[in-house]
């Protein structure tokens, strides 16, 4: 059976290779999940399981950090940007939808359009003046 990698967010690090790869202590970990900047999935028997995307929100929240901001500060922001990327994809869906629409209304408007040589016209003789 061929190895396959898994997936961003399919959870297989545990605790200390996810602070190895984040460049953080195990420990910092515990403490954000606490804060609840982090939510990392668990065994059956209770032990925590990183995915990548949970490294990377690691590495999000250090950066952040770094720049300044406290925890709560921290936590804002990253809600600030679930919400955008949120309203990025509705936009993005609204306009699809929108041009979608457009593009029907156009066909309809040819389907509408008869060919001017096709066109009947209906002839009442001369107008008398």
């Amino acid at each position: 059976m061929p190895f396959s990698r898994p997936g961003p967010d399919q959870a297989v690090y545990v605790i200390s290779v996810a602070a190895e790869l984040a460049g953080m202590h195990p420990q910092t970990l515990r403490i954000y999940e606490r804060r609840g900047l982090l939510d990392p999935a668990r065994t059956s028997g209770g032990n925590r399981r990183y995915s990548e995307a949970d490294v990377d929100l690691l590495l999000r929240i250090a950066q952040l950090t770094t720049d300044g901001l406290n925890l709560a500060g921290v936590k804002r922001v990253l809600a600030l940007e679930a919400e955008v990327s949120r309203l990025e994809a509705e936009l993005a869906e609204a306009r699809s939808d929108g041009n979608r629409a457009v593009a029907d209304v156009h066909r309809q408007y040819r389907r509408d359009l008869v060919p001017v040589k096709q066109s009947i016209t209906i002839y009442k003789g001369r107008r008398s003046r």
